[in-house]
This record gives C-alpha cells, structure tokens and sequence, in this order.
C-alpha cells in the first residue's frame, strides 16, 4: 500500500526528511503565502536567498514567460538575516516542516556572516549556498571555478554545524568538478541545478523583454538538461544530490530519483499548480508500491561511480 511506503531520506548531520519533495528556493517565499501547497507532503521548504543586508532587487521587468518554461530575474530581494532570524525563524520552529535557508552573498565574508549568523537559531534546519545565482553581478562567480567553490564552501563550513547543500549552476563547462570540489570542501549535499542563462527580446520595442537583458531560465524546457547533470553527479559524489529542474509530474520526479537522486526540488510549477507537492508526493509513494520496493533507496539505477580526473 502506498500509505505505508517509507518515503523519508537523510541528507546528512542528522537532517532527516519525511518525504523527498521539497521547493525550490525563490519559488515559495518564505514559506508563508503559499496557500494552494500542502505542507504535509513536503520533506523541507528552502527559502529564498538571504544576504547579508535587505537587498530591493532589480527593477522591473524581472519575469517573463516564454514557451515551456519562464525567466526571472529578480536579483535576490529579500529582507535580510537579521529579519529573518528575528522575524521568520520563531514562526519556523512551531512548523512541523524542516526549513532550509539559501544563502547568498557578493563575497565569501557575506556568506560566512549570514551562515554565522543563522547558526545555532531555532527553527532554521540547514543551509544552502546559492553560488548559482545568473541574475546578479556576481552570482556566478564562485559556481564556475571549482577552487573558488570550495573555497566558498570551506569558510561556510568553518562557522556553522547546519547540514549543508550547495546549489550549482548549469552554466559550466565540467559541473562533476564543482560538484566534487565542494564535496571535499566539507559540503553535505549539492543541489542540482540552478537556472539557465537565457533572455527574450521584445521585437515590437526593439529590446530585452527583462530590465536587467537576461535571467535565468527555469521550468519544463530545462528538465533534460538538469536530469543529465544530475545522472553525471549522482555516479560521481558520494553525497546526496537533490534533483532540479522543470518537475512538474509524479514522473518527472521519479527520473531523477532513478536517475540517483536522493531528494527533488520543485520550483516553477509551484506558480501554476501549487497542488503539485501533494500529488507529486502521492505519485512517488503510489510507484514504490507498486513495485514492491518499499522504500526510496532501491529506486537509482544502478551505475558505474565516475573516476576523479587524472
């Protein structure tokens, strides 16, 4: 019977989540104003990225559609730690639902102060280090260079006991080796992937559609591209990768559990249909059944482990 699958996973320092369905970061707020979601079938919310100081964003336009997926680029807006240490971590601790908080930052010290600071707060479960982020100066300076990465990574893990992931970015030439140079850096986990780089040209006024000329593309026309780069990761590292990228169906989440996967991520489809967690979740618990599997360990496809450059 579904209802009696074990569908929690452990992406390490004892964080522990009942179910493999968590959201994207920027796609569910805070947690708070996502009504149409059902919080019980999630295993963690990840919040939206969290800098040193509030931050207002770019100017609009910061969201545009485009066919089978959609660009954003809001540039990290976002009140702050401090507010959210004071404001949102006490509301967090009464959830039943553990809460991620992605990090980000223009330099390693604005990462290392806001992991400092978020450390040791009730109510927050673990860390995520947006390294991945296209949609500002600098948000891709240390997800492209495996050294800067891991050295981004290092200082994080220096000051917090948090379990923590690391976010990619697809926009790399070899992200098996940023994925291995946080991984030896101290890294719990990585998630997989970021947005792509894309834009869209208003061809009526004769300019970029976004303010800021190109974002980061998400949504249905990226699921290929995230589920190859997680079947790379997933046969090289030996921590948990966390699956995302254009989910939107009970299938789409079980090709990256079977592709190795230990967890997913949903992002844009929670604008569109918010019901997703649940049935996503159901959909999961309803094929391990059917299998005879019991349990989320035995779904991977079993592949050779990639061997570390020479």
């Amino acid at each position: 019977m579904a209802d009696q699958v074990d569908l929690s996973v452990s992406l390490g320092r004892g964080l522990r989540l009942r179910s493999p369905v968590m959201v994207a970061s920027g796609t569910f707020g805070y947690g708070f104003d996502a009504h149409g979601a059902d919080r019980t079938a999630l295993g963690a919310i990840v919040t939206k990225g969290t800098t040193p100081g509030a931050r207002e964003g770019n100017a609009p336009t910061r969201i545009a559609e485009t066919p089978s997926a959609m660009l954003n680029a809001i540039g990290l807006q976002n009140p702050g730690v401090d507010h959210v240490v004071r404001v949102y971590a006490p509301k967090w601790a009464t959830w039943d639902v553990p809460v991620i908080v992605n990090v980000a930052g223009d330099a390693v010290d604005d990462y290392v102060a806001v992991a400092r600071r978020l450390d040791g707060v009730a109510g927050i479960a673990g860390l995520e280090l947006n390294i991945s982020c296209p949609n500002v100066a600098n948000g891709l300076q240390f997800g492209v260079d495996p050294r800067m990465a891991a050295q981004l990574t290092a200082g994080v893990r220096a000051v917090t006991r948090l379990p923590l992931l690391v976010k990619l970015t697809p926009n790399v030439t070899d992200i098996v080796a940023v994925g291995r140079a946080v991984e030896d850096a101290g890294a719990d986990g990585v998630s997989a992937i970021n947005t792509y780089l894309g834009m869209a040209i208003d061809v009526r006024r004769r300019r970029p559609v976004l303010s800021r000329g190109s974002g980061g593309l998400s949504g249905p026309a990226i699921k290929p591209l995230a589920l190859h780069a997680v079947w790379e990761l997933a046969a090289a590292l030996r921590i948990p990768v966390v699956g995302v990228g254009g989910i939107t169906t009970a299938a789409d989440a079980l090709e990256f559990l079977l592709a190795g996967a230990a967890a997913v991520q949903l992002g844009t489809v929670n604008y569109v249909r918010p019901q997703a967690v649940r049935e996503i979740h159901d959909g999961i618990a309803a094929y391990i059944a059917a299998h005879d599997l019991r349990h989320l360990g035995a779904l991977p496809i079993r592949q050779a482990r990639v061997e570390a450059h020479v």
